[in-house]
């Protein structure tokens, strides 16, 4: 008769019969039936890490790519094994129980980052993890409760691990046992990863990269990917980086031969003024010009279109940082790397500017923003833009608008009060004002709803949208007038634009959209789409401007019109004055994967490559089959990107 031993501790296993005589296991030497049970707990902690891995894949593309999976199996069980290695033999089945609760958490964090953002987080989105309390309301909006499967194994875990106390119980095998056995799975299994890595490194699109080799092989990628850039920037120079950028730029057609070297058209227009930039919330163009009901969305903006140069064909080109880095981009002219929000990755940098630029002649540069000046590491920003003053959440009364605290109206009337008495000692200003009255999930107070949406879209997050828009746009007019009233209007220049999309996919099919609201809505291009508005004092009559941009082509722009030359002041822009120009491409890598652009024609998106990518007509919104007029794009835009990148590596530190 076999008797086991009841004590996990318990030193071997007794025969019993023959006089009583025991037989004992030597220590270093386990029994088959042990090495069963030995790796038990590590083996269904990896069974669960892949199931988990296969949610993150549906909940994030869709589907599960089971062509894909075995980059995830490998992955995972490379990650147990280490698990296994690092834990001690006691407590191992808490500390693995721990160990999937982690995981799930974090796993559930990118879900809900994939949600929002459209894109798949690599480790360097932890860093963000502090703006979340910020923006609660739009991260519990995204919340599916299918969300919660990632926790589902938690209680089996607990209730197996009371099971598991109280039976009988065979003795594990020693730690150098289990250590060597862990050892071996993970050898052999990164290993497998190491492979799938080197094929993923030549992937430039992030979420074929994420598909393809699965979401911990992504995170390597991404590592080694910001290592070799950050290597790369530092056997770098930076005045030979910049001639780098001038040959490269020189190289596309961006005027026709034609009209280069002649004076800019419409310089200096504007010069003397002073400036006020609006920077709307998750603003695109569409509600521009529309109507629902048989109203207006945006009247004061409809009128101000008319009346000043607009830019209807202006895309988003935003990075991790989202509306801090339209505020980046918006006063540098240099792409967002896309792997860190550039407010903290390069908030301790001297960075060129339009504050610096306009200083120069002598202006006041102040931004407002109704928040908490750390969200977003803005107290960073503004000091290495140059900014002399920054307004934030402790200068405005709280009329309680959403989760930001004060409206708009109360932005600007403080604004107002602000550069009334800056023009009153004789002092020229630059204002940026950053609206948050639009921002996701669009709530606007019944009592400062203006506008009544058909049955059809109340209640929906399309219609929630329409009437936030509304709201944004009644306030710009209150504060037109207020600039009118106190003599500024006159004086000023007065540059709106959207920041980045409102409208989630997920929740908006652009054929309902198109339906009802009688618009042609694309996922992409729509979305992507932007207004850019410039108003200079006394503009006889308004003129539509076709070209199309991005948010890097914002500040060359506005210099132009106020007769500024941003290279007099050292600044090397990555975009264009978008009125002296005849051709454009524009690159994007949030949002929209790397490789993507908008040039005059389409907008591109790469696949695996450059090959197997896809375009889309900006015009008819319809797909493009020959890729090969957009090769030189492609080409051309990843180099610039790749280059802005290395500059503002090397731009010194303040």
């Amino acid at each position: 008769m076999l008797r086991i031993n009841g004590s996990h501790e318990a030193g071997g296993v007794e025969r019993e019969g023959g006089g009583g005589a025991s037989v004992g296991l030597s220590r270093g030497r386990p029994a088959i039936g042990r090495l069963r049970r030995l790796p038990s707990v590590y083996l269904v902690l990896t069974a669960l890490l892949w199931i988990k891995m296969a949610l993150l894949r549906y909940f994030t593309f869709g589907e599960v790519a089971w062509r894909h999976v075995g980059a995830d199996a490998a992955a995972v069980a490379a990650l147990a094994s280490l698990v296994a290695l690092i834990l001690p033999g006691r407590g191992r089945f808490v500390a693995c129980w721990l160990f999937d609760a982690l995981v799930s958490i974090l796993l559930l964090a990118a879900t809900l980052y994939f949600a929002h953002f459209g894109s798949m987080p690599t480790y360097t989105a932890l860093l963000e993890l502090n703006q979340v309390p910020q923006v609660q309301a739009s991260v519990q909006s995204t919340m599916n409760p299918l969300y919660y499967l990632y926790f589902a194994d938690l209680p089996v875990w607990a209730a197996a691990r009371f099971v598991w106390r109280r039976r009988p119980a065979i003795r594990v095998a020693s730690a150098a046992n289990r250590r060597w056995l862990a050892a071996v799975a993970l050898v052999v299994c990164a290993g497998i990863v190491a492979t799938d890595v080197r094929q993923g490194l030549g992937i430039d699109n992030e979420l074929a990269a994420a598909d393809r080799e699965g979401f911990l092989s992504y995170q390597v990628i991404a590592a080694i990917k910001a290592n070799r850039e950050s290597r790369q920037a530092s056997a770098a120079d930076l005045a030979q980086t910049v001639s780098e950028v001038d040959a490269l730029q020189a190289s596309f057609p961006y005027r026709n031969s034609a009209n280069a070297g002649a004076m800019p058209a419409h310089f200096g227009e504007a010069s003397g003024s002073n400036l006020i930039v609006l920077q709307l919330e998750a603003f695109q163009n569409f509600p521009l010009h529309l109507k629902v009901g048989g109203l207006e969305v945006t009247p004061v903006l409809n009128k101000l279109a008319d009346e000043s140069y607009y830019f209807p064909r202006v895309y988003q080109q935003i990075g991790q940082g989202n509306t801090s880095d339209a505020e980046f981009m918006a006063n540098t002219s240099i792409y967002p790397t896309a792997k860190i929000a550039m407010s903290t990755g390069y908030g301790d940098r001297a960075l060129p500017s339009l504050p610096r630029l306009l200083q120069r002649e002598g202006y006041k540069a102040f931004t407002f923003h109704v928040n908490d000046v750390k969200f977003w590491d803005r107290n960073r920003l503004y000091p290495a833009l140059h900014f002399d003053q920054y307004f934030d959440k402790p200068y405005y009364e709280n009329d309680r608008f959403n989760e930001f605290g004060a409206s708009d109206e109360e932005l600007y009337r403080f604004g107002l009060e602000e550069l009334t008495k800056t023009s009153a000692a004789g002092t020229p200003f630059y204002a940026q004002f950053v609206t948050a009255s639009s921002h996701f999930p669009f709530k606007v107070p019944k009592d400062r709803q203006r506008l009544q949406v058909p049955d059809a879209l109340e209640g929906t997050q399309l219609g929630d949208y329409l009437i936030a828009a509304n709201y944004t746009d009644y306030a710009i007019g209150q504060l037109i007038e207020g600039l009118k009233k106190e003599g500024l209007w006159e004086r000023t220049t007065l540059a709106v634009y959207g920041d980045h999309y409102g409208l989630q996919p997920d929740d908006n099919d652009p054929k309902w959209v198109s339906d009802v609201l009688g618009i042609k809505y694309d996922s992409r291009i729509s979305r992507m789409n932007i207004p850019f508005i410039v108003h200079t004092p006394g503009q006889p009559s308004g003129k539509r401007v076709d070209q199309v941009g991005g948010q890097l082509d914002m500040m060359p722009t506005i210099a132009n019109l106020l007769g500024k030359k941003p290279r007099d002041a050292g600044i090397v822009a990555f975009g264009h004055d978008l009125l002296n120009i005849d051709r454009n491409v524009v690159g994007s890598r949030y949002y929209l994967p790397t490789g993507s652009f908008f040039n005059d024609d389409v907008l591109y998106v790469p696949g695996t490559g450059f090959e197997d990518g896809k375009a889309v007509s900006l015009d008819t919104m319809e797909p493009v089959n020959d890729l090969s007029p957009y090769r030189g794009d492609y080409d051309y835009i990843m180099k610039l990107m790749g280059l802005s990148d290395r500059y503002v590596r090397l731009l010194p530190k303040r």
